[in-house]
């Protein structure tokens, strides 16, 4: 399992990434060219096959186990008026998802993933961004261990999501201070705040990058300034996932966000990452345009919670389905382009 002991093992951890196997990428790419299709014909699934072959070590990988994880925080920014909903919907929306009434709950059970739900310390709020760190470092490195410690030891694709009243502030906070740009460059109505509420968000973004940007010097700093505690367990989750080879599937903006720090930090951190879905979040095809990432899905969804991400994995599945099981031109007989 791994586990973070202080900031400079998660810096080092982020430094030494692993990468794709190349020859099983190359073995895959020949099936590609050898099944009973046009070159090209099955577009990005032939490309989804080759990515997932590279990361699990295999010419013909498989997608289960699918994992899924909700993480869920507090934020203290909420006192500035960002966001439509009180603070305490976290909490009633966690007991939503263990009951099993949400619609994460609804898309995992129809995609075949396995779900679980991480609460961290929802009765402690982080600190108000606009005012002080989020967290010290001792809560930052805890949020990024509980979130590492999530991933399962069988999984093959993972995909985390989250809940978190005010989150997509402080996400957009670390957007603005890792990207640069105006507060109203990243924030968006989230969870339906009105024109007032709107301009409060983009006052408290623009406010907590002027306390902490100058400090906000490297991922770890970057996530425990300005992020929250289930932003940096996404983060924690994501990177333990790219430690183990395990591909991901990138939900919303908040997860985008959330490893943005990272990416800075090293260039190469989305490589084991697919976009699932461009979100209605104003800033998200911006974030996805920076990460260098292409999304599978266009829904106009704002929801959070991985959503997103669970309505992209039967897309994965029909890649490894067509890519394991058509036949080749030999096999079934068909007569190859010349």
């Amino acid at each position: 399992m791994t586990r973070f002991a202080d900031p400079a093992s998660f810096a080092a951890a982020l430094a030494a990434l692993p990468e794709p196997d190349e020859a099983s990428r190359t073995a895959a790419l020949n099936r590609q060219a050898r099944l009973t299709k046009p070159t090209g014909a099955l577009g990005r699934l032939e490309d989804i096959a080759v990515f997932m072959a590279g990361w699990q070590g295999s010419e013909r990988p498989e997608a289960d186990p699918v994992q899924a994880v909700v993480f869920a925080g507090n934020h203290g920014v909420t006192a500035q008026g960002v966001s439509a909903y009180p603070p305490e919907v976290t909490v009633q929306m966690v007991a939503n998802f263990e009951a099993g009434g949400a619609a994460i709950n609804a898309l995992t059970a129809a995609c075949g993933a396995r779900l679980s739900v991480v609460a961290l310390d929802l009765d402690r709020p982080t600190g108000d961004i606009t005012r002080e760190a989020a967290m010290s470092a001792e809560e930052c490195l805890d949020a990024l261990n509980r979130g590492a410690a999530a991933l399962g030891a069988d999984t093959r694709l993972l995909l985390v999501g989250e809940m978190g009243i005010g989150n997509t502030t402080p996400a957009a906070a670390l957007c603005a201070a890792v990207l640069g740009g105006s507060a109203q460059d990243w924030i968006g109505r989230g969870t339906g705040v009105d024109d007032h509420g709107l301009s409060r968000k983009a006052v408290a973004v623009e406010a907590a990058v002027a306390l902490h940007s100058g400090a906000a010097t490297d991922a770890f700093e970057t996530l425990r300034l300005l992020g929250g505690r289930e932003i940096a367990a996404m983060a924690g989750a994501i990177l333990a996932a790219r430690l183990a080879r395990v591909p991901v599937l990138l939900d919303g903006f908040i997860a985008s966000a959330a490893i943005l720090p990272l990416l800075r930090d090293n260039p190469r951190f989305t490589d084991h990452c697919i976009a699932a879905h461009c979100s209605a979040e104003a800033g998200h095809v911006r974030l996805l345009d920076k990460l260098g990432l292409e999304p599978l899905l266009h829904l106009g969804l704002r929801l959070g919670e991985g959503t997103g991400a669970a309505l992209a994995v039967p897309i994965v599945r029909g890649a490894l389905a067509t890519h394991n099981h058509m036949a080749t031109f030999d096999e079934a007989a068909v007569t190859d382009k010349a």
